[in-house]
């Protein structure tokens, strides 16, 4: 299994960022992939998830209304869409994968988001 984010960079607060989750080595369309991000001396924090069999998703309320989960099952790759985003939201994100939403069991190697204010 392998899952390899990118996307992130630096912003300015109220700005977007698109994120991407290429995965490989599994059937994707069994696996929930979820979004988690950890800021310096943050717990880790699962923002987002999508169900791949059905495109469910999930949001924390820290995001909700903000953030954009999507997958392209063709292209095994899920996406991060997040706007208006803000100082909080700066942190480490990186897509795992599971059975589950919000659990993991393979992380990809995360990608770097800062927004500056």
């Amino acid at each position: 299994v392998q899952l390899v984010e990118s996307g992130g960079g630096l912003v300015q607060a109220g700005g977007s960022l698109r994120l991407s989750c290429a995965a490989s080595g599994f059937t994707f369309a069994d696996w929930a992939i979820t979004w988690f991000r950890q800021a310096p001396g943050k717990e880790r924090e699962g923002v987002s998830c999508i169900a791949s069999n059905d495109g469910s998703t999930y949001y924390a309320d820290s995001v909700e209304g903000r953030f954009t989960a999507s997958s392209d099952n063709a292209k095994n790759t899920v996406y991060l869409q997040m706007n208006s985003l803000k100082p909080e939201d700066t942190a480490v994100y990186y897509c795992a994968v599971a059975h589950v939403c919000f659990e993991y069991d393979y992380w990809g190697q995360g990608t770097q988001v800062t927004v500056s204010s």
